[in-house]
């Protein structure tokens, strides 16, 4: 069995989703959950440049990094979709 991965949220990323509706909130949170089983799923994409990912949920995107060797996931950002790449 495959080990699950550590998915850390960090303080600017917290903020971002606390100003989401409750019903994004539960969308966006249940898509970084699933980050656990799989950092690198099909839905996500690798962002050039910054050497993170980007997962799309609805009009939300999820930005993280992977740290492959300590198998740790860090979010710092959750915008809606015209706002994430500014």
């Amino acid at each position: 069995m495959k080990q699950a991965w550590s998915v850390f949220v960090i303080p600017r990323a917290r903020k971002d989703m606390d100003a989401l509706a409750t019903d994004r909130f539960g969308l966006v949170n249940e898509a970084i959950l699933g980050l656990e089983k799989e950092p690198r799923g099909r839905q996500t994409v690798k962002l050039t440049g910054e050497g993170g990912y980007r997962l799309r949920v609805g009009e939300y995107r999820v930005l993280y990094r992977i740290d492959d060797s300590s198998k740790r996931v860090f979010v710092y950002r959750v915008k809606h979709r015209r706002e994430a790449y500014r």
